[in-house]
């Protein structure tokens, strides 16, 4: 492939547009790129960056991270989204102290191997922290490769993210040496900053002479959008529950699931549940709670309808007291704790 056409267009226009001056650029470490990527997926540089600077201010290096506690961990992230990446990064150091050492592996398969790392995500540690020559094919790089080249069909299936993983390899061999994080990164910004998913900024595109989409009006029409899916609804009720010191009851969630190993007010899908729980755990009168704003929270594949309720002053029965999943915790203490971000808003606003 003709890398005058597209590769080194792209670089020339990086030297100048780019970004470089990210946190996780200097110094630009392996443990600090693994760590932007994991941050990256799903989530825009913006709002990153202040993550990841308090996230590395905790935890500057890997064995730091591996001998962090779960909650130290969550409530680091708290906010964030997406907690599975979090759950998944904190195996993945404990399992890199086990087994190399404490640092990342400078090997494809041995990065795949790790929790939450997955094809894209190993190529783009290997390239941007060791200057590597592998491919990346996250989506924005799905993005301006469908419309450079003019694929058809949503990249989500196998057969079309095939062919884009092969024309993201051909690319990759074009790039002269030494330049492989570079390109990495450019691809990035370009996808972010220029080839946007809406209003493209094709007048200003180093790449659109080469464009399938550009000459043939396909701009607004690649890369195919997925197949329309009207997203469930659920709901949910939730107690807000303080006792006479003012301290909230919150329980951890399992370690699977929606919001998993986060700690939050107990919750049911129906009130009936609810109440049979509190009928179990807190002495006094369930209809006496008084009822907060309603909480919607969209999730990626349903949207939730929480009802919070608030009960103050409320006592536990005899017998029931806090244990690894369940306490009473002050206010001045829940910054230590990984909260869903719905959670805490609703916890700041009280």
């Amino acid at each position: 492939m003709d890398g005058d056409r597209f590769a080194r267009p792209l670089l020339a226009w990086f030297d100048r547009h780019g970004r470089h001056d990210l946190p996780w650029q200097h110094p630009r470490t392996p443990y600090r790129v693994w760590l932007s990527e994991i941050m990256l997926q799903q989530t825009q540089v913006a709002t990153v960056i202040p993550y990841f600077l308090r996230f590395v201010g905790r935890f500057p290096t890997l064995p730091d991270l591996a001998a962090a506690s779960t909650d130290e961990v969550m409530a680091h992230w708290a906010g964030l989204g997406y907690y599975a990446r979090a759950r998944n990064l904190h195996a993945a150091a404990r399992r890199c102290v086990e087994l190399h050492a404490g640092d990342l592996p400078r090997d494809f398969d041995a990065l795949r191997a790790l929790p939450g790392i997955g094809r894209s995500t190993a190529a783009a540690i290997l390239s941007q922290a060791w200057g590597d020559r592998f491919a990346i094919l996250d989506g924005n790089v799905k993005r301006v490769l469908a419309r450079w080249h003019g694929v058809h069909g949503w990249p989500g299936t196998p057969a079309v993210e095939k062919q884009l993983w092969a024309l993201a390899e051909a690319h990759v061999a074009t790039v002269p040496e030494g330049r492989l994080a570079d390109y990495t990164q450019a691809q990035m910004d370009f996808g972010a900053t220029l080839c946007r998913r809406a209003r493209p900024a094709c007048g200003e595109c180093p790449v659109s002479s080469g464009c399938t989409a550009l000459r043939e009006g396909l701009v607004e029409a690649l890369p195919t959008p997925r197949p329309g899916k009207a997203l469930p609804e659920r709901e949910a009720v939730a107690l807000l529950l303080e006792n006479a010191r003012g301290e909230l009851l919150l329980q951890r969630r399992p370690p699977t699931g929606i919001w998993a190993s986060l700690w939050t007010l107990p919750q049911a899908d129906t009130e009936t549940e609810l109440r049979a729980w509190f009928e179990r755990q807190i002495e006094g009168d369930y209809d006496a709670a008084d009822d907060l704003p309603l909480i919607v929270h969209t999730f990626s594949h349903y949207r939730l309808h929480l009802q919070p309720r608030r009960l103050r002053r409320a006592t536990p029965r005899p017998g029931v007291g806090d244990n690894g999943d369940q306490r009473w915790v002050s206010r001045t203490d829940l910054a230590s704790l990984g909260l869903p971000a719905p959670i805490r808003r609703l916890l700041d606003s009280l």
